[in-house]
């Protein structure tokens, strides 16, 4: 009887101690909406957009001529200041549903930080040397 339960005893700490438990932690992986930019036939305007989608003030900048004149909602603006701050809330294009003018004017829903998302157009006029000389951007129906 005292070799009965030793056996059993023994069988048991056995089997518990040859378990495994999984200590891996389960990864979390980061899901980066990407939205289709080929319909947007006009290069500068393409890859600034680009930028603005990664959040790239600097990239975004370089597409701009020296003196581009900027207004939101018809009214003149200062562009730097304008999207500084843009940049610092991640603001972006959720969805570009039209495109026209030759690729420089969109129309899409827009997430613009604190002021929530909304739908909105961007019309880019773009120079002889493919600088983007004048953005207007508002909200639209």
């Amino acid at each position: 009887m005292k070799r009965l339960f030793f056996i059993l005893v023994l069988s048991i700490s056995i089997t518990s101690c040859a378990q495994k438990t999984d200590k891996t932690q389960p990864t979390k992986t980061e899901k980066k909406q990407i939205m289709d930019l080929n319909k947007i036939t006009n290069e500068t305007v393409k890859k600034a957009i680009e930028a603005l989608q990664e959040n790239d003030r600097t990239l975004w900048y370089s597409y701009f001529a020296k003196d581009a004149v900027f207004t939101d909602d018809g009214n003149e603006l200062n562009l730097k200041s304008f999207f500084d701050n843009a940049f610092n809330h991640k603001e972006k294009f959720l969805s570009i549903d039209k495109v026209e003018n030759d690729g420089k004017n969109l129309q899409g829903n827009f997430f613009a930080g604190q002021w929530g998302t909304f739908r909105t157009y961007f019309n880019f006029h773009v120079d002889q040397e493919g600088k983007i000389e004048r953005l207007d951007i508002g909200q639209t129906k």
